[in-house]
């Protein structure tokens, strides 16, 4: 079983319990900017990730993390992978945690910065591959969906509309980036010489 075969199920397995079988897993695992400041709760920025608000929250992030992580586990390898993913949870976390450490209502779940890391290491990796979107069934130069993706959360990031926590998926997304560049040798090499640069 790959890492990210692994992560799914645990994921989801936890999800589930939350959502279904014991409400306490949810309320202490969330992510509440205002108490883990206070309570010194850190574990929240870990343990939110493996909690989801309903099972299409649930879905969308597993479906993502399904066909992108088991490309980039491969690519990377487990160490790598696993601390891309990690990593991520915690740097996804800071935005909400600046943004909302005072408003002791405000809480938030879900692997969406984690995913969006693996999906942004992949378009890092594989700029040219194309990406199809279920809703919109035409390829897509990965790097063109990036581009677009970013630009959509960060216009309805300023809109503050809906729940959908939009600064956990920018920062998911440029940590993806920032992670090959820093800590994995030769990635900005491959990157100038896949465009020809060098």
């Amino acid at each position: 079983m790959t890492l990210t075969i692994t992560l799914i199920a645990v994921t989801a397995a936890i999800s589930l319990a939350a959502l279904y079988v014991n409400q306490k897993i949810f309320e202490k695992g969330l992510l509440r900017p205002y108490r883990t400041l206070r309570q010194q709760t850190w574990h929240e920025v870990v343990t939110s990730g493996f909690l989801h608000a309903s099972l299409t929250h649930l879905f969308v992030n597993m479906f993502v993390l399904f066909f992108f992580g088991i490309v980039m586990e491969r690519t990377l390898g487990g160490g790598h992978f696993m601390m891309l993913y990690f990593s991520a949870l915690l740097v996804s976390s800071l935005p909400s945690l600046v943004k909302y450490k005072d408003e002791p209502n405000y809480a938030t779940v879900g692997a969406s910065g984690a995913v969006q890391a693996v999906l942004f290491s992949y378009i890092f990796v594989f700029p040219t591959e194309t990406i199809i979107i279920v809703l919109l069934p035409i390829p897509i130069p990965a790097w063109v969906f990036g581009i677009a993706f970013l630009g959509y959360s960060i216009y309805e990031g300023k809109r503050r509309v809906g729940n959908v926590n939009h600064e956990a998926h920018i920062a998911g997304a440029v940590w993806g980036i920032l992670y090959m560049i820093l800590f994995v040798p030769n990635s900005v090499d491959h990157i100038l010489t896949i465009f020809g640069l060098l």
